[in-house]
């Protein structure tokens, strides 16, 4: 064989002159396998997905909270953040956050954007159908120059972010007080629910 390339080589038949390759049972049997795997992962990688989208609603908010609240100290005046589904003043009509939201400089401190304020940053409505509620119908939070929420009734507020498929292991909340701490909980901690 010298001389002989390596492509002009050819396969010999298998034993017995049959073709090598996968019969109609081995393939069948295989495709069995994978569609087994792939209709057990799917719920997990949906419940995934939702969690993902929960998460990252959740953390721009808390963040936009805590840059409203700097922003009201390092300008030494009251900054707001409210409910807007336009990105250019609050909403009065609905207590829901998923409808997006404002921060503004709210140098009167009434929660209304007036002529003047600067809109620092704004947020479009939420994905997912999911919803976004705050207790005691609070639609604005605003920051005084020392960085405490002013306004709170009973002194602090909860928001519950609820996924669309109602899972009530994705529900999450923050709670804010007056002197402007927030923390998040799961559902079924603290008044999370």
């Amino acid at each position: 064989m010298t001389g002989t390339s390596s492509s002009t080589l050819q396969h010999a038949p298998a034993p017995g002159g049959r073709a090598r390759g996968f019969t109609l049972i081995e393939l069948l049997v295989a495709m069995t396998i994978v569609a087994v795997l792939a209709s057990a992962a799917a719920p997990s990688f949906v419940y995934s997905l939702s969690s993902y989208r929960i998460s990252g609603q959740l953390n721009g908010w808390v963040g936009d909270l805590q840059y409203a609240r700097a922003e009201a100290i390092k300008r030494g005046q009251t900054v707001t953040i409210c409910i807007s589904s336009n990105g250019t003043s609050c909403t009065t009509g609905t207590t829901s956050w998923n409808t997006g939201w404002i921060v503004f400089a709210d140098a009167d401190g009434d929660a209304t954007v007036d002529s003047g304020e600067a809109i620092l940053r704004k947020q479009v409505a939420l994905t997912g159908g999911n919803t976004f509620s705050a207790d005691n119908s609070v639609r604005a939070i605003t920051f005084n120059r020392d960085g405490f929420a002013v306004g709170l009734p009973a002194g602090n507020v909860t928001l519950r972010l609820h996924d669309s498929t109602s899972q009530s292991g994705l529900t999450r909340c923050v709670a804010v007080t007056t002197v402007g701490r927030t923390s998040v909980q799961r559902a079924g901690t603290g008044n999370c629910s």
